[in-house]
């Protein structure tokens, strides 16, 4: 079956996730975060790519940007991807791939759900039972787009920047976005349109996307399943360990 084609708009916003081969672990030390988040800024500059959000997990990484071009998040996906699993494969005495094939993203709508991309990435370790408070996390942007610490690789989307008009009223606005839990609704939904490669947005907005780019965005219904054209009986038996 082909793959279906990534839904990217220059200058929209995308929640990407990568992940580890088999969901193994991706880093192993202190050394190899740093190390992948000072190449994501060298790459995202070069490659056109504004990093608006991040969080580094032991088998997985999730990014909300804005590609500059239509070709600029797979350009940085793949130079980043390639670089890092040069270091690992280096450092470890390892080979062979690192990555989960291609990376899914989602076309994500600014009004209703960018800053629900934001909380939804930088929760992920509070999600997953690491820390208690997204602050205590090291490998994530929380501390930079809520307490002010100094960064060269984030830039701050329109829509953070209008949570208030100096810095510190921006930072307070953002942290109290912290202050209740995500709804299960959205969490779910964040996943489906990242996993599908779908679009993130209201319907209207999914409509607005389906009419510029000719092409479905979202979820089709669930229909009848085809026949798979084999007769009864044709299936060879298979032991308990094949099975499995």
């Amino acid at each position: 079956m082909p793959r279906r084609p990534r839904i990217v708009i220059p200058q929209m916003p995308l929640h990407v996730i990568q992940r580890g081969n088999n969901r193994q672990a991706c880093f192993f030390a202190d050394e190899d975060y740093r190390r992948y988040l000072d190449w994501l800024r060298e790459y995202a500059g070069e490659l056109g790519c504004d990093i608006h959000a991040y969080v580094l997990m032991t088998n997985h990484v999730h990014l909300l940007l804005t590609p500059r071009e239509a070709d600029s998040v797979g350009r940085l996906m793949k130079r980043l991807g390639q670089r890092y699993v040069q270091y690992v494969n280096c450092v470890y005495q390892r080979s062979g791939t690192l990555w989960e094939g291609r990376f899914k993203s989602c076309l994500t709508q600014e009004e209703q759900y960018v800053l629900g991309c934001y909380r939804y990435i930088e929760l992920n370790p509070v999600r997953a039972g690491v820390v208690e408070h997204p602050a205590d996390y090291p490998w994530t942007s929380y501390r930079i787009n809520a307490q002010n610490e100094k960064s060269e690789l984030v830039t701050p989307r329109p829509l953070y920047l209008a949570l208030g008009d100096g810095r510190d009223e921006r930072t307070a606005s953002y942290r109290d976005l912290f202050r209740s839990q995500m709804e299960s609704a959205l969490v779910d939904e964040i996943r489906v349109a990242t996993n599908g490669n779908y679009v993130l947005g209201s319907r209207r907005f999914q409509d607005q996307v389906e009419s510029m780019l000719k092409r479905r965005v979202r979820p089709g219904k669930a229909g009848r399943p085809r026949k798979c054209g084999y007769k009864l009986g044709s299936v060879p038996n298979l032991t308990e360990g094949e099975r499995q």
